[in-house]
């Protein structure tokens, strides 16, 4: 009996490793920085010919010590030397583009609409959705809720291959 407690204590020792490796996929990452990357509002969704386009609003975003660097240059109020959460925005010209939306565009949500009752809405880190279903939840009621978040694109060869929705607390 004493060697089957000992195994059991034993292998539970060694999953809370594995439980946390795979915790770790489902939390926050500071947003993806490269050439194919650009952070933007979306401000408008259009379907025609068989094809999603997003119409997008090009902006910075800025999180940690660089945003706090940021705001520091931007605001300059002495009671408040740190960006408020941990993120800055800067958006001081609008710098539309209209992109189409890849069928396969790989998609990752952080907060949405996932019942129909956004009061149920809550946290799921890099939830994958597929394309189709990140087009549809511009609804007619949930646009302006769902164009309220940053996103960080990967456009190639003029299509939106990845979509990752940014957090806002």
């Amino acid at each position: 009996m004493r060697k089957l407690t000992w195994g059991i204590m034993l292998a539970a020792i060694c999953l809370v490793p594995l439980q946390a490796v795979v915790a770790d996929e489902n939390r926050y990452e500071p947003a993806e920085r490269g050439q194919d990357v650009q952070t933007v509002y979306i401000t408008g969704l259009d379907r025609h010919d068989g094809h999603t386009y997003l119409t997008v609003d090009t902006i910075q975003w800025y999180e940690g010590e660089e945003a706090n660097k940021i705001f520091r240059e931007r605001e300059q109020d002495p009671e408040m030397t740190e960006a408020p959460d941990g993120y800055y925005i800067v958006n001081d010209d609008v710098d539309l583009h209209t992109y189409e939306l890849a069928p396969g565009a790989e998609v990752r949500m952080q907060y949405y609409n996932r019942t129909g009752d956004w009061s149920t809405a809550d946290v799921s880190w890099n939830e994958r959705i597929d394309a189709a279903k990140f087009a549809g939840l511009f609804t007619p009621q949930d646009a302006e809720l769902m164009e309220g978040f940053p996103y960080h694109l990967t456009v190639k060869d003029g299509k939106i291959v990845k979509i990752v929705q940014q957090f806002v607390p």
